[in-house]
């Protein structure tokens, strides 16, 4: 990609747009050729270098996405920006699946238009300088508050500083307690809004109904008990970053409006009519499989294109335990601060009783392990005796693994298992999907399917 000039190939059939983007493009520092449909296009491609291609879905001749999958035979790495009207925004989701980067929706502006190519171009080349990671591994990364000795971890670490100068969104994936939000606040502090505001929010910590009005604010009046006008997390975190954690969990109706906010950077507050225009980067963090969320129709295609623009997987601690003994010192070296006393030291019987665990709740764990040995351990040693795992108790008796109950299928008995898991929380699904370890949304899909109409909550 050229350093100074991106060249940009525009593929649309409507003479006068075309000319539009053309001068647009120019303005703005790009170099641009265009085509009136797809096969001029993939000639002028055969010819040419072009680091993104703009192209309508509707074109005469070839179509937009037989283009879009010709492209990506011939170089699978070149991002596509789809332009489409709104009603065919299912058949853009369709592309951005075989392969688009992004789609904007007609009619829009030439600005948001720029503020896409801009965005994409980063994101790719980001993904050109990924290629050499394992290369780029060799050098060591270190940031405050991260330890990553580890190369699964400092992979994580080479990822940061490439996405930390650009304003690409980032989705966060991993399981609980392995530091997602200790990364989102890495991403903040190395990028140029650094001396902009950090503003987290989780989306499971807020009951559902309320979650709307903490993102964007309500209106004196918008509901009874708002006396006064407040701003929401995205108003906060203007010329900033918001860090929003569980997104998975986040409601329908809620995550349309994300949508907006991420596509047009702008929303009104709840109850309010004035739109507010925001310059906020997110980065957001999930323990969920959203794919999966997908499928089971809790999350929203187009949402999940937007926002995993670049995905960063935090290995369990399982998966580096290189990493425990660094670990367990710094969290010795926290401790010893907080209370004033010299650092204790651990011996190698307790340290291997670490390395041998799995640490279901990973780097959390540890570190709430490691505080209790500090607090009750008698001398300035810590042994073995004084690390106390949360192991699960074993079956009396070594009983085997409960089996499938005669009569019954697998649905049967998982549909069982919820019906009493409502039964034992008194009906309320919130703590109902906590006791089985399910989203909010997953259960209310779950007992959708199961025919049990979602009823509110009942108060335990």
């Amino acid at each position: 990609m050229s350093a100074e000039k991106p060249s940009i190939l525009v593929v649309e059939d409507e003479a006068k747009l075309r000319r539009l983007l053309e001068l647009q493009l120019a303005e703005e520092g790009f170099l641009s050729q265009s085509a009136p449909d797809a096969e001029t296009g993939l000639q002028l491609l055969n010819n040419a270098k072009f680091d993104l291609i703009v192209s309508d879905f509707k074109l005469p001749g070839m179509s937009g996405l037989d283009f879009l999958q010709t492209v990506k035979r011939m170089n699978a790495g070149l991002p596509v920006i789809i332009m489409t009207a709104y009603g065919t925004v299912e058949s853009a989701v369709e592309a951005m699946k075989v392969g688009a980067s992004d789609y904007v929706l007609k009619p829009f502006s030439l600005a948001e238009l720029v503020l896409v190519i801009r965005k994409e171009l980063d994101a790719h080349r980001l993904r050109v300088e990924n290629r050499d990671l394992r290369e780029a591994l060799k050098q060591r990364y270190e940031y405050a508050n991260i330890v990553a000795n580890s190369d699964k971890m400092q992979a994580v670490l080479a990822m940061i500083e490439r996405v930390a100068p650009t304003n690409s969104t980032v989705l966060l994936g991993g399981e609980s307690g392995v530091g997602k939000d200790l990364i989102a606040r890495a991403i903040h502090e190395h990028s140029n809004r650094a001396s902009g505001p950090f503003v987290k929010i989780n989306s499971t910590a807020i009951p559902e109904n309320l979650l709307e009005s903490e993102l964007f604010g309500y209106e004196k009046g918008a509901f009874s008990g708002a006396a006064s006008s407040k701003p929401g997390k995205f108003e906060l975190a203007d010329k900033g970053t918001l860090f929003l954690d569980e997104i998975g969990d986040v409601p329908p109706a809620t995550q349309v409006k994300l949508l907006r906010v991420l596509q047009e950077r702008e929303f009104e507050r709840l109850g309010g009519t004035k739109t507010l225009k925001v310059d906020v980067r997110l980065v957001a963090a999930t323990n969920r499989d959203l794919r999966a969320a997908l499928e089971e129709g809790t999350f929203r295609e187009d949402l999940y294109y937007r926002l995993n623009v670049v995905a960063i997987d935090i290995p369990p601690l399982r998966d580096h335990k290189e990493d425990i003994p660094a670990l367990v010192n710094f969290f010795l070296a926290k401790f010893a601060r907080g209370s004033g006393q010299p650092p204790k030291t651990i011996t190698p019987a307790a340290m291997n009783l670490l390395m041998g665990f799995h640490w279901p709740g990973n780097v959390r764990e540890l570190e709430n392990i490691i505080e209790r040995a500090v607090t009750l351990s008698a001398g300035p040693t810590i042994d073995a005796a004084d690390i106390h795992l949360d192991v699960p108790a074993a079956r009396p008796g070594g009983a085997a693994p409960p089996s499938l109950p005669p009569g019954l299928t697998l649905d049967q008995w998982e549909d069982e298992i919820i019906r009493e898991a409502l039964r034992q929380a008194n009906g309320n699904k919130s703590a109902a999907a906590r006791a089985l370890g399910l989203s909010r949304n997953a259960l209310r899909y779950r007992l959708d399917n199961m025919g049990v109409p979602d009823a509110p909550d009942k108060q335990t």
